[in-house]
């Protein structure tokens, strides 16, 4: 099957020529004839398989078939994800396979000004791509008109709820109009996701490419056995001695990839670190050096695990395991892109068995362990508990979504308080 058979225009068709696809993965075969048809989606694949393809190309074949009601131009499109990086790569995916269509798309998230973002939507565009959090400020200042909206897209939904984002994204489905096509696009299903697919998908159409819970055949999985102590140097050792260009570090905490990647710099190895605390403009930087490979190594926490494409990105590292298993799959999915193979490599200390058993119980697979003889770990050290982990992420946004909350509440009360007044005195 070819991507002139999926219902895809000329331009649309072209611009996939241009990408260097031929053949639709088995998420696009599936998904872009229902989603071009109009019909709701709850759709799983495991992540590098073509999901963000699967729902960009229908919706710009349906902006090029239909036309917004009234003459300025209106919201017509809105993909929500759960991080930055995630909503860029979605803007270039739609920029790259619209380069021959006339439409207009914007992107939004926080940690830039919010004031261009403002003047953007008043100008009008087709389509948003946006952050659920800025997007709800957004909203707070009657910034943003979703009353012509047709379709609305959560890609990679099931990070989104484990982000804490599900408050934020019931106050926007409150904003839009009932009558409208929606997709939700997920790396895993869980009771969870289809519980909110129940309250926001009607009579969806059901698409899963890959068994629950599974990594991607084309990525090898290893384990090397070592002391937390010395995890630095059995990662430096690695990435010299087997000539490693360009890996992706997964460390657990900030302060940790910040720590690692000036180790690293200071062992020869440039490195950059990419985590929630950096500077959008610090986190652009970091992705493109290290696209661009300017730099070796990129330290990323979870932020990043559904932000980053690279079709050949050939190494992933888990330098300390996540706490929830599921990341694991996201993890190591950064790797093994568009049928490309990979390596995941995870460095795990006595304190992480508890971690590892978790993750081969979820993807119900043994990964190799291959012991390093010169980093034999010590049979003296006892394991010690992990404090740091998604759980307290999780814990902090909400507890900012509730600061946000009370901020924008304070603002409007105080707001409410000088109009009264100004009424009172007027004659």
């Amino acid at each position: 099957m070819s991507f002139n058979t999926l219902g895809l225009s000329e331009p649309l068709l072209k611009a996939i020529k241009d990408q260097g696809y031929t053949i639709p993965t088995p998420i696009q075969k599936q998904a872009l004839p229902v989603v071009i048809e109009g019909k709701d989606v709850l759709a799983a694949a495991q992540t590098g398989t073509g999901k963000t393809a699967a729902f960009t190309l229908p919706l710009l074949e349906r902006l090029s078939q239909t036309h917004p009601k009234m003459g300025k131009k209106q919201i017509r499109v809105l993909v929500l994800t759960p991080t930055r990086e995630l909503a860029a790569q979605v803007a270039q995916s739609i920029k790259n396979y619209g380069k021959y269509m006339k439409y207009s798309s914007t992107v939004i998230y926080g940690g830039v000004g919010i004031n261009p973002q403002l003047a953007t939507l008043r100008k009008g565009v087709d389509t948003v791509i946006a952050t659920p959090g800025r997007l709800l400020d957004i909203a707070g200042q009657e910034g943003i008109d979703f009353s012509a909206l047709e379709t609305l897209i959560l890609d990679e939904a099931d990070r989104m709820l484990d982000m804490g984002f599900i408050h934020d994204i019931k106050k926007l489905m409150k904003m839009m109009p009932q009558r409208r096509q929606t997709l939700l696009f997920s790396a895993t299903f869980s009771p969870d996701i289809k519980k909110l697919a129940s309250g926001l998908l009607k009579k969806p159409v059901l698409i899963e490419v890959a068994k629950e819970n599974t990594t991607a055949e084309q990525v090898s999985q290893v384990v090397h056995f070592v002391d937390k102590s010395r995890k630095r140097e059995l990662l430096s050792q690695l990435i010299k001695t087997k000539n490693w260009r360009q890996v992706l570090v997964f460390t657990r905490t900030k302060h940790g990839a910040n720590r690692l990647t000036k180790q690293l710099e200071e062992s020869g190895i440039t490195a950059a670190a990419i985590h929630g605390n950096k500077s959008q403009g610090a986190r652009t930087k970091a992705l493109a050096s290290f696209k661009a490979n300017d730099i070796r190594v990129l330290v990323a926490t979870d932020i990043a695990a559904r932000g980053i494409d690279i079709d050949q990105l050939p190494h992933v590292v888990n330098y300390e395991l996540p706490n929830v298993p599921e990341d694991y799959v996201h993890r190591i999915g950064r790797t093994g892109r568009a049928g490309q193979s990979g390596e995941a490599v995870s460095l795990v200390c006595i304190d992480e068995h508890k971690l590892l058993f978790d993750i081969e119980k979820f993807i119900k697979s043994k990964i190799n362990k291959v012991q390093i003889e010169a980093f034999q770990p010590d049979p003296d050290i006892k394991a010690e508990p992990i404090q740091n982990g998604r759980g307290s992420g999780q814990k902090r946004r909400s507890e900012n979504s509730r600061k946000r909350s009370g901020n924008n509440s304070s603002r409007n009360n105080k707001h409410k308080e000088t109009k009264r007044r100004a009424q009172k005195t007027t004659p």
